[in-house]
């Protein structure tokens, strides 16, 4: 990247454009037992409109990686925010739980347009290791999205009820859209870009991206990963509020604490890969995210220390997970410069279906208790670690 201020610039926009996914996960959940009353439905069915979130946001992706290799990232990208900002409104105003998992699933469908555009962008300007650095960059701006999300989710409900939370997104979309139009230029080459969008040059893309072994290695290592902390998100508010007791404004507290920890590791990240490679960085950071992950299940089946026996290490859980994104992103997608959008696309498709099955799952082990939670992020850590060994037995 040429420009300091050029640069600075469009972090802060794709930013917020990659923050619309945190947004549109995190800011309903202080909602869920509101949502559970008003259509008179189980938690299980208010889970799995964020399951249906997870599931639209995979299969988006499949369709927004060869797009943007074919027409550039820019137009795809405002139309994709445009859509995204219609389908929120369509969310506010569901008449029942099932439709409103219809909206949020075209709602992700659309929005996961700034996910994979943006790392593709990132990816078109910068080598394998200034993108990790990017990444981490992306991470402070995109993570402020968590830490404020749930105190604005409250806040709203205080004054309104759950529909004004998807027209608050509706207007967020809209807002990303016209900043990406003034304040994002053309990043792809109009000689790099794929000649054709057909099925068949897709189909061969994607099955060269799926056959290679170090994208397979690094993407579902730190998908996997990942899952462990959408376990947490989709089951948080079920296990702080409703398990241990917590208000409202006492779970968005500990939910901004923890984004904070995510965020200060991407930043101490950032620091370390000026002396190491982003692969290294990786390992310890899933190997301490296995450990964390363990003792966790192992104070909440035991009920020692309570509330207390779980924040510690479940803080240092999603911590670990400030070193895994942009480490695991960048190792990805370093041999496929020329596909960046196919890349982009195939490795957030897999690591949110795997997201979408764990946060589902988790809704149907029943009960409100830290255990279900605790040990699926056991499980995810545990797998996160070993696809990292396998890949780098090659």
């Amino acid at each position: 990247m040429e420009n300091i201020v050029v640069q600075a610039r469009l972090i802060l926009v794709l930013g917020a454009v990659v923050a619309i996914g945190p947004l549109s996960i995190d800011l309903y959940l202080p909602a869920f037992p509101r949502l559970q009353t008003y259509f008179s439905t189980d938690a299980a069915s208010v889970q799995f409109t964020l399951a249906a979130f997870f599931v639209g946001i995979a299969l988006g992706q499949l369709l927004y990686g060869p797009i943007s290799d074919r027409f550039g990232r820019r137009v795809p990208l405002i139309l994709g925010l445009a859509a995204y900002s219609l389908a929120s409104l369509a969310c506010a105003m569901s008449e029942s739980i099932e439709v409103l998992v219809f909206w949020r699933f075209i709602q992700a469908m659309t929005g996961c347009a700034g996910m994979v555009i943006a790392r593709a962008v990132v990816r078109d300007l910068c080598t394998p290791q200034e993108m990790a650095r990017v990444l981490s960059l992306l991470v402070l701006v995109m993570g402020v999205a968590p830490i404020l999300a749930p105190f604005i989710g409250s806040l709203v409900m205080s004054w309104f009820d759950w529909p004004a939370m998807f027209v608050l997104l509706a207007a967020f979309g809209a807002l990303c859209a016209l900043l990406v139009m003034v304040g994002v230029p053309e990043s792809l080459d109009v000689r790099r870009r794929e000649p054709a969008l057909s099925l068949g040059s897709a189909m061969i893309n994607y099955r060269h991206v799926l056959t290679h072994r170090r994208f397979m290695g690094y993407a579902l290592s730190g998908g996997v990963a990942q899952a462990g902390m959408f376990a947490y998100i989709s089951a948080s508010s079920f296990v702080f509020i409703e398990g241990f007791g917590l208000s409202s404004s006492q779970f968005a507290i500990l939910f901004g604490a923890n984004a904070f920890g995510l965020i200060l590791a991407s930043q101490v990240n950032r620091a370390m890969l000026e002396r190491f490679r982003a692969q290294s960085v990786l390992g310890y950071a899933l190997g301490t995210y296995a450990v964390s992950a363990l003792l966790m299940s192992i104070m909440a089946v035991t009920g020692v220390g309570g509330v207390w026996g779980v924040i510690p290490p479940l803080w240092l859980c999603l911590a670990c997970l400030g070193f895994t994104f942009p480490n695991s992103t960048a190792a990805a997608m370093a041999p496929f410069g020329d596909r960046a959008g196919t890349a982009s696309a195939m490795m957030g498709t897999m690591q949110f279906a795997i997201a979408g099955v764990v946060s589902a799952g988790v809704g149907h082990f029943g009960g409100h208790g830290a255990v279900p939670m605790a040990v699926v992020m056991t499980v995810c850590a545990t797998a996160g670690y070993l696809l990292l060994r396998w890949v780098r037995a090659e």
